[in-house]
């Protein structure tokens, strides 16, 4: 589309089962967000819309498991959703929540336009029933073996291993989520969309209309399942959480999820429009209007596929210009779960590191999963902060606000005779905003972010080379024109940085004495004015725009990470298989007693080792164990054991340990002492 007279921009509406983590950030809010932030910096007329999708199988489940009721799980979570993106800086123009009354509205409205048409098959068709639950296994309530890639554990609805969408029929040995059961097919009537009568259509408008500008992974997934034949999909379902279907002799029955949620854009720009005193209908009706949908890949089907389908069939909306999917990405080296708690949770995020929002937005940007799978790593994000923001951007910033202050007492100088490398400089940095921008129209955000990094290498490599600390002394002319040059760098950046570091530029502005008296930079100045700061301005005392992250903060994140790898092996351990049979001679071979350990200290230049003085009740011995990780040896003295007395000596590191204590481990590794009763007495033989 050229030249749009204004930009619709939905991101992925987050399911209310949980809080928001950083995959989702990095593969939906954080690039939505910089590009609705740049759109509006250029003066489009933009709607950036997102909300809560509070409806569909997770919620009842997630209240089934918390013994609450959905509208309880939603509410919860609908907050702490809302409060975060806030807190983070996502510029949503509306942020709304499927529960609502509007959406409600829309969304029956949207159905009944379509049925009162005649655009859906009613069919009555076998569907999995649970008979312990009594009723139908929708979606998420069933899961089973995909019948594509073989997973043991896809979903009703779709398999989160190889992302093919399917039925619950379609699964091989299904199981309910509720009981276990296997469920039986019980007849029910439902609702399709003929997704195969939009196929041409779609052929159309995708496979030949966006061969070229929809990103590589969106469109071979849409044309696998072109290709693949397109089949009618069911837009109702039988549950008792959702929106009722609006018509005669459907009850018990409502709006599938998937019909449901991407209506929630519509309804949350209706919400925005009436609060706003605007008119919603050319946002979304109007053939000026640039419509993009910011996704994860999981949801490229429903986004291209069938939500395009739903809105020709209605017949009066616009289709989406472009869907730029990002991939997925992994943390520590493994695929982020919500339900294994490996994950980097915003709202966490936000009490551990406060003021520091646009550290993560840099480093999810910088390792945008843009088109593949991408990892994030704590030693990564300590790196870019310490050896990026703090070393690059922030030092070339607190050099121009600390020199400036220094030798002018904050007040811009007035330049003198401008030499070749003044003006390459400044011709570099006019021509900084057209090459930012023409990443960011691409959807090319981590280039986008490298070319403004790119503004700040500029700017240090220009004070490293003409060196103003030094010219103060010999050439006062030459050393105001090179603060002024160092300034102008200094304003472009508080600008050109805004759609990726939003906290840091609204600190830049304010440093550099941008007020509503002396208005920030708009991004065109940057390549159009003569002037970013003019002579005699003043700025502000200098202050750190980014702080360097200790390596202890660090520690502290992989720790909470290895927890939760511990408490998830804790819950999904199994007792270890027996061992070979003995006889009962065998086990009459061994001497266990009941000891006190009575002295110990660690073994030097050994991290394991302990060397224990046990009462065996039998004699004083000396064993040498392994536990110095576990236990201090002012921890086990006093501690009552049982000791394998009759073990054959063993010299460990020049000590001759003389029998061993017995220890167990705990599902999450942790060491525990097979401890006998306080009252049996040292040297009691146990058998």
């Amino acid at each position: 589309m050229n030249d749009p007279k204004r930009i619709t921009i939905t991101a992925a509406l987050p399911y209310t089962n949980g809080p928001v983590h950083i995959g989702h950030l990095a593969g939906v809010y954080v690039p939505a967000d910089i590009y609705a932030r740049y759109q509006r910096l250029v003066g489009m007329d933009v709607a950036f819309v997102c909300g809560s999708d509070e409806h569909g199988v997770p919620i009842t489940i997630k209240a089934k498991k918390e013994g609450i009721s959905p509208q309880e799980v939603v509410d919860k979570y609908h907050e702490i959703i809302k409060n975060s993106f806030e807190e983070f800086g996502i510029t949503f123009d509306n942020y709304s929540r499927t529960s609502a009354k509007i959406h409600h509205d829309t969304a029956s409205r949207f159905f009944k336009k379509l049925y009162d048409d005649g655009k859906f098959v009613e069919e009555v068709t076998e569907q999995l029933y649970d008979d312990e639950a009594k009723q139908f296994l929708a979606d998420r309530f069933v899961v089973g073996t995909c019948p594509k890639c073989g997973y043991e554990e896809s979903y009703g609805d779709q398999c989160e291993n190889c992302g093919t969408s399917h039925n619950a029929t379609d699964l091989i040995n299904p199981k309910s989520a509720i009981s276990g059961a296997k469920p039986v097919k019980k007849e029910t009537k439902h609702w399709f969309l003929p997704l195969d009568q939009y196929e041409d259509w779609l052929k159309e408008w995708i496979l030949i209309g966006h061969k070229k500008d929809w990103k590589t992974n969106v469109y071979g997934q849409c044309k696998s399942w072109i290709d693949d034949g397109l089949r009618p999909r069911a837009v109702t379902r039988d549950l008792d959480w959702g929106i009722p279907v609006p018509v005669e002799g459907a009850e018990g029955k409502v709006l599938y999820v998937w019909f449901d949620a991407p209506i929630g854009y519509i309804s949350s720009t209706r919400e925005w429009a009436e609060r706003e005193g605007k008119d919603w209908e050319p946002y979304w009706k109007s053939e000026d209007t640039k419509l993009l949908h910011f996704i994860g890949k999981d949801n490229i089907v429903f986004h291209c596929i069938i939500f395009p389908a739903m809105l020709k069939a209605e017949g009066s909306y616009i289709v989406p210009d472009n869907v730029p999917a990002n991939e997925f990405l992994n943390l520590e080296g493994n695929k982020i779960s919500t339900s294994k708690n490996w994950a980097v949770w915003l709202h966490e995020y936000l009490q551990e590191f406060p003021g520091q929002q646009d550290v993560l937005r840099y480093v999810l940007t910088a390792n945008a999963p843009e088109t593949k799978d991408n990892d994030f790593t704590w030693a990564d994000f300590q790196a870019r902060n310490n050896n990026e923001l703090v070393a690059i951007f922030g030092n070339f910033i607190n050099r121009v606000v600390v020199l400036t202050n220094k030798y002018y007492d904050g007040e811009t100088p007035q330049p003198a005779e401008f030499t070749t490398i003044d003006g390459e400089t400044l011709d570099e940095l006019r021509a900084a905003p057209e090459v930012i921008a023409s990443s960011i129209e691409r959807y090319r955000f981590r280039e986008a972010q490298t070319k403004l990094m790119d503004v700040a290498r500029l700017g240090n490599k220009y004070l490293a080379d003409e060196e103003p600390w030094k010219t103060i002394k010999t050439d006062e002319a030459r050393t105001k024109t090179v603060m002024y040059v160092a300034l102008q760098i200094a304003a472009a950046l508080a600008v050109l940085s805004e759609p990726f570091l939003p906290h840091t530029s609204a600190k830049l502005n304010r440093i550099l004495g941008n007020t509503e008296s002396v208005p920030p930079t708009k991004w065109k100045d940057v390549s159009e004015k003569k002037e970013l700061i003019t002579p005699g301005h003043h700025i502000g005392k200098g202050e750190l725009l980014f702080s360097k992250i200790e390596d202890e903060k660090i520690q502290e994140q992989l720790a909470k990470l290895e927890a939760s790898k511990k408490e998830n092996k804790a819950m999904n351990a199994t007792a270890e298989p027996q061992k070979d049979e003995i006889t009962f001679d065998d086990f009459t071979k061994l001497d266990m007693r009941v000891g006190t350990i009575i002295s110990a200290e660690k073994m030097p230049k050994t991290k394991k080792l302990l060397v224990l003085q046990v009462d065996t009740g039998i004699d004083k011995r000396t064993i040498v164990s392994g536990i110095a990780e576990s236990f201090t040896a002012e921890e086990v003295v006093g501690k009552r054991v049982t000791v394998l007395v009759n073990l054959a000596p063993r010299a460990l590191r020049g000590v001759e340990s003389e029998g061993m204590i017995l220890m167990t481990e705990t599902p999450v590794g942790k060491l525990v002492f097979v401890n006998p009763d306080d009252d049996v007495p040292n040297g009691v033989k146990i058998s």
